[in-house]
């Protein structure tokens, strides 16, 4: 195996015989396979697209299969050697029916043509020579750019099958995927530039996804509310959800409603009691636990049955085996899986009987709450009032310090940088990255308070709707705006988000704890030069340089 998708790779430089997320080699080695297996169904899906002939079932599973390989997302080997099979099974009959349409495919021996072992033994042997070492080129910085478009990719993936679910779906997200995934196996030889080309694509698609989940989750559950969410619990059963999907949160709540059971969030589901749709369920309690990284010791602790429904999941540990769930798209072998029906409905049964057989919390306890909920369209209805506040003197600096939670050391540079922002600065956080200082009082400027939580990762589609709107208020460039972008980066969507900024040309970007290993000297050097991306050193240093010498 060797794999450095992710912010933890082995020494900085990858993992290589077992991933520090806990991913197997043979399962590091089947995901390597669904990357090329994708590639042959995209050359041939793209062909199709282009003589009229596309597939929906063809268009999702492009998403489902890139989003399971993205970390900390499924670890069952049996779930890959299935999945492989299925990407060709929809290749195979992609291409019968473009042939019948009387269309030439005319695609070059490859992904497009492969046969896949029947066996998982026989698939892992095939996966030896098409891992991410094994890329079409000799160029180290065309691999990397190679690298870097798969990566994004599969952090769109992840926002795509979320707005499918939830009905939203945009073609020009799947021919993407198609041309993307083409590339470097379709007979055209590309340059440097053209691979820069295909990333800044990546970012432009990855703006349109998460405006797409935004359209999804705010037409479904309205848009989100400014919202206290208690860190306590009460006295009743309960269930913890982890994750990021909503539809999975909402079906839930509708299955529990009257049962004498409180629903808690873990994780990046903090946001959802935002949602009018979703907080007007009065068992929809609180919020238990932090980031990902910490839910070996504070799931041992949760009394209640845990749901996963998408990334981050890690080893479950033995005290809390017996009652972990996952649905959707996340996996591990031995734990109970929730599957949906053909409508898309899921029977959360076996999880409200095993709530209801523990014991549940047995106390009320207080331990304060949180505020949530400043998405984009809760910010624009106070827009006004924040601008008048920059204009006055009142705030004089804004900080984007968000994104993805790690377990590598170096991350408390958050907490510090944000304990250490001065009072007349407002941060803007999203992610569970903002587990470092979530639960921080910061105060208020003149009502607005200093620290606003717009959301899930994929909510950075509403920081940059901020930043346009301030940008439009005060007729000023984003990046002349006084607006400071600190990002701690950990999987793929978060390389998807980048991305995105990349493309809108912000600058002047901070990003830690580490960079990503996947960047060449030169591609690095790239982005430097043309965005001043930077990486984060000390609070002290970082304010001083950004605030000058009144930091």
């Amino acid at each position: 195996m060797f794999c450095y998708q992710c912010e933890q790779a082995a020494k900085g430089e990858g993992c290589t015989k077992i991933g520090v997320c806990g991913k197997q080699p043979e399962v590091a080695d089947l995901q390597d396979l669904t990357a090329y297996a994708m590639r042959g169904l995209a050359l041939v899906a793209k062909r199709g697209r282009e003589t009229g002939n596309t597939n929906e079932n063809v268009d999702a599973y492009m998403a489902e299969s890139l989003f399971s390989t993205l970390t900390n997302v499924n670890f069952d080997d049996k779930y890959f050697v299935e999945m492989v099979q299925q990407i060709v099974r929809y290749r195979d009959e992609l291409r019968a029916q473009i042939e019948n349409t009387g269309n030439a495919l005319n695609l070059p021996e490859g992904p497009a043509t492969w046969a896949p072992a029947q066996d998982e033994e026989g698939l892992i042997e095939q996966a030896q020579d098409k891992g991410l070492l094994n890329y079409p080129t000799d160029n180290p910085d065309i691999r990397s750019l190679m690298h870097t478009l798969l990566f994004g990719l599969k952090g769109i993936a992840a926002y795509a099958d979320h707005a499918q679910i939830l009905g939203k779906r945009d073609p020009e997200i799947y021919a993407f995927f198609e041309k993307a995934l083409s590339a470097g196996y379709d007979g055209v030889e590309r340059s440097l530039e053209d691979w820069v080309g295909l990333v800044l694509e990546c970012g432009k698609i990855n703006l349109r996804t998460m405006e797409l989940l935004d359209e999804a989750n705010t037409s479904t559950y309205g848009h989100p509310t400014p919202t206290e969410v208690p860190l306590g619990h009460r006295k009743n059963k309960c269930i913890l959800v982890s994750g990021h999907d909503l539809k999975d949160l909402d079906m839930l709540l509708q299955q529990t409603a009257g049962k004498g059971i409180d629903i808690y969030t873990h994780g990046e589901m903090i946001p959802t009691h935002g949602y009018p749709e979703l907080k007007k369920h009065p068992h929809f309690y609180g919020h238990f636990g932090t980031a990902w990284q910490n839910q070996q010791k504070e799931f041992k602790d949760f009394p209640g049955p845990i749901l996963m429904t998408t990334n981050c999941l890690q080893r479950p540990q033995q005290i809390y085996e017996d009652h972990i769930f996952t649905t959707g798209l996340v996996g591990w072998p031995g734990v109970p899986h929730i599957d949906h029906d053909h409508k898309g409905w899921k029977d959360f049964t076996p999880v409200i009987e095993k709530a209801l057989e523990m014991d549940g919390w047995t106390d009320d306890e207080d331990k304060g709450s949180v505020l949530v909920g400043f998405g984009h369209n809760a910010v624009m209805g106070v827009a006004d009032k924040v601008v008048d506040a920059v204009k006055s003197g009142a705030i004089r600096h804004f900080f984007l310090v968000g994104g993805c939670d790690g377990a590598k050391p170096g991350r408390n540079y958050y907490t510090e940088f944000v304990e250490k922002t001065p009072k007349d600065t407002v941060v803007l956080t999203l992610a569970c990255g903002k587990f470092r200082f979530f639960d921080k009082q910061l105060g208020d400027i003149g009502g607005i308070p200093r620290l606003l939580d717009v959301g899930q990762c994929n909510d950075a589609y509403s920081a940059i709707q901020i930043a346009l709107a301030l940008s439009k208020a005060f007729d000023t460039p984003v990046n002349e705006l006084p607006l400071s972008m600190i990002l701690s980066w950990y999987e793929q969507k978060a390389v998807a988000i980048l991305l995105t900024l990349l493309y809108l040309g912000i600058k002047d970007i901070r990003l830690g704890p580490t960079l990503p290993a996947f960047l060449t000297p030169n591609v690095l050097n790239f982005l430097v030069e043309q965005y001043d991306i930077k990486p984060i050193s000390t609070p002290d240093e970082d304010l001083k340089a950004i605030l000058g010498s009144a930091a």
